[in-house]
C-alpha cells in the first residue's frame, strides 16, 4: 500500500495540485487512494486467508497502526513536517479528507472478507 500512496500523491503533485489547488487536489488524491486500496485490499485479502471476519479486523487494525506510524513518523522525522502540520491534515472542517484513508484501511480487509466469504450470511463467521 506504501507503493500505491506514494504513486498517487505523485500523480496528485504532478497533475492536480495546479489546476485544482491545494484542497480540492488532496480531496480527489483522497477519493482516488480509498479506490486504488479498495482494488489492492480486494486482491490480497484471499491471499492472507483470514479464516474469520475477526481475524480480517485484526488485519485492518494493524494496517491502521502501520499507516498512523508510517504518516506521522516518516511525516516527521524524514519530510520534515511539524507535528502541527500533520494533525492539520485531520481537519475535516478545513475539507482535509485525509482521515477517510485510515478509517478505509481499518475497516476494508474485514468488509471485504465478509464480501468475498462463501458464508457470508454465516453470523458465526464473525467470530
Amino acid at each position: 500500500m506504501v507503493l500505491i500512496a506514494i504513486a498517487n500523491g505523485g500523480a496528485r503533485e504532478a497533475w492536480l495540485l495546479t489546476p485544482l489547488g491545494k484542497v480540492a487536489a488532496h480531496q480527489v488524491s483522497t477519493l482516488s487512494a480509498i479506490a486504488l486500496f479498495g482494488a489492492y485490499i480486494w486482491w490480497v485479502m484471499p491471499r492472507l486467508r483470514p479464516a474469520s471476519t475477526g481475524q480480517a479486523a485484526t488485519i485492518g487494525g494493524l494496517w491502521l497502526l502501520m499507516t498512523l506510524a508510517f504518516e506521522f513518523l516518516f511525516g516527521h522525522y524524514v519530510a520534515g513536517n511539524t507535528w502541527a502540520a500533520l494533525i492539520d491534515n485531520y481537519n475535516l472542517a478545513a475539507g482535509r479528507l485525509w482521515p477517510l484513508i485510515p478509517l478505509w484501511v481499518a475497516i476494508a480487509p474485514p468488509l471485504v472478507h465478509r464480501l468475498r466469504s462463501p458464508y457470508s450470511g454465516n453470523s458465526s463467521k464473525l467470530e
